[in-house]
């Protein structure tokens, strides 16, 4: 193989595809980059309003606010949420030139959270309608902050391992 007239010799070609294989493991660690930590604070905080504006909107009887008032909650904090996540998938793009990719992330645990945090955040809406007891929206609140902050800690590790 030839470059600009010169040949390269065996360790220089095998050290010119090891260099290329960095790149493309260095791709896939970027792409698996938690998010920035601002917008993981804003996530964490989301997740953990849910359940209290879930569980505001099927009270029996208005709870706290008005159930108006807790749709409009809960559109709002949706609407800043999905604004967020958009500067943040965009700022992403721009740092590293790679779009946010969800298949480089681990299936044994995405799965799961896809699975369970909605389960989460909406069973204990239903629990507190049921039993009329606030505890089932702070517990959920307190349990999705922790989850959330658990994958942003286990994305850190996933990137560090892989970069």
């Amino acid at each position: 193989m030839e470059t600009n007239g010169v040949r390269l010799t065996a360790e220089q070609a095998r050290s010119a595809l090891a260099d290329t294989e960095q790149v493309r493991a260095s791709a896939s660690a970027l792409s698996a980059t938690p998010w920035p930590t601002w917008f993981f604070i804003a996530l964490t905080l989301y997740i953990a309003a849910l359940p209290i504006a879930y569980g505001g909107m099927m009270a029996d009887s208005d709870w706290l606010l008005p159930r108006p008032a807790w749709l409009g909650v809960m559109l709002a904090i949706t609407a800043v949420y999905g604004a967020l996540f958009v500067v943040a998938a965009k700022d992403w793009r721009n740092r590293t030139g790679v779009a946010l990719r969800w298949d480089v992330l681990p299936k044994r645990a995405t799965v799961p959270l896809a699975v369970g945090l909605p389960v989460l955040l909406l069973g204990s809406a239903f629990a507190f309608r049921f039993t009329g007891r606030p505890a089932w929206l702070i517990a959920a609140s307190l349990i999705g902050a922790a989850v959330s902050v658990g994958f942003h800690l286990a994305f850190v590790r996933l990137h560090r391992k892989s970069a």
